[in-house]
């Protein structure tokens, strides 16, 4: 899919909060080993953050960067799975408190852990046929995980936002090229109504699910626009873990430069439909202008998203206009077991 007018990000920023708890001390809790444990801590939500606060936050950030009034944002979409109401939006929430309502379509997505990357895409949809000025899209989760479950290891918390406009109108910051969806009834991992805490097949999360969606997402996207891995200066994928983002770029030829700098889980754990997001921030953080980015989602059910974004002049600009990615998680305060399951309110799960 490419835009029939180009769009650019003119501003991004992301969220992460204070605390983070070990992956030590949750196997000590639970009395398994702390070897070859899939993260080295991850970061963990206060009892004032939700969704909606994380989301506000890195939507913020993003606005300071755009260097544009709210009221020029005629969309806001929120992509997450852990929703702060069941029935009632989280996106009015979010587009009320960064002063972007009354005019402006507001929506949540749901598409697990690629309901950011969906909300983008939508964005992009949005702008270029020029029925909006800006507008702004945003991963947000507090992932959930089951106590003593893998995912407890690695279900982390953050956000990411992005606003998108027309090139050339704002100053620009990274050109979306086009992008790719690739999706089919793959049931890896899900949660019913009312049920607290997600199911997960472990047979069908790798290959058949993670693998392959992304795989095929990247390999249509090269085709389209006529690239190979080496015209990639960053490539970030989704980041269950450390080892499938680093295993799905070698399978695709990427190499290690590649890679590294957007991969956030080992520190934060897997924020879900912010993790791709908030490497893509971590990556424009750092990047330099004429470098190209690759974006590949994974949504569990399951999809990917693949999107190609080439780095303007605008980047230099806005760059410290709001806190970078590595200032949150530089910037730590360590919980123990205990506090990390009050402030998760598991005693009463």
């Amino acid at each position: 899919m490419k835009p029939a007018q180009s769009v650019s990000i003119i501003g991004y920023g992301g969220y992460v909060p204070l605390r983070r708890i070990k992956a030590s001390e949750i196997a000590r809790i639970w009395g398994k080993s702390d070897r070859a444990l899939p993260v080295e801590e991850k970061s963990v939500a206060y009892l004032d953050e939700d969704t909606a606060t994380m989301a506000v936050e890195a939507g913020a950030n993003a606005i300071s960067r755009a260097g544009i009034e709210p009221s020029e944002i005629g969309a806001v979409f929120v992509g997450t799975e852990s929703k702060i109401y069941t029935v009632k939006p989280t996106s009015t929430v979010v587009a009320e408190a960064l002063g972007i309502t009354p005019l402006t379509l507001a929506s949540d997505y749901e598409f697990a852990c690629k309901a950011g990357t969906e909300a983008m895409q939508t964005s992009i949809g949005l702008v270029a046929s020029g029925m909006v000025k800006c507008a702004l899209a945003i991963g947000s989760d507090i992932a959930r995980g089951r106590p003593g479950d893998e995912l407890e290891y690695t279900a982390g918390a953050g956000a990411a936002a992005f606003v998108l406009a027309k090139s050339g109108v704002y100053n620009d910051i990274a050109t979306i090229e086009g992008s790719v969806s690739y999706v089919t009834d793959t049931p890896d991992f899900w949660r019913r109504e009312g049920q607290i805490y997600p199911m997960h097949y472990y047979r069908f999360t790798g290959e058949p699910a993670y693998f392959n969606h992304i795989r095929n997402a990247v390999i249509r996207l090269m085709d389209n626009l006529g690239l190979k891995p080496s015209d990639f200066n960053h490539v970030v994928f989704h980041q269950p873990n450390a080892k499938f983002p680093q295993e799905v770029a070698k399978s695709l030829g990427f190499k290690q430069e590649q890679y590294k700098t957007g991969l956030l889980v080992p520190l934060i754990g897997n924020t879900y439909a912010a993790a791709s997001l908030i490497g893509l921030a971590a990556v424009l953080d750092v990047a330099k202008p004429g470098e190209r980015i690759l974006v590949g989602s994974f949504g569990s059910g399951a999809g990917s998203d693949a999107i190609s974004l080439v780095v303007k002049d605008g980047i230099e600009k806005v760059r410290n206009a709001a806190p970078k990615i590595m200032d949150y998680i530089t910037k730590r305060v360590y919980v123990d077991y205990a506090l990390y399951a009050k402030f998760r309110n598991k005693y009463n799960d």
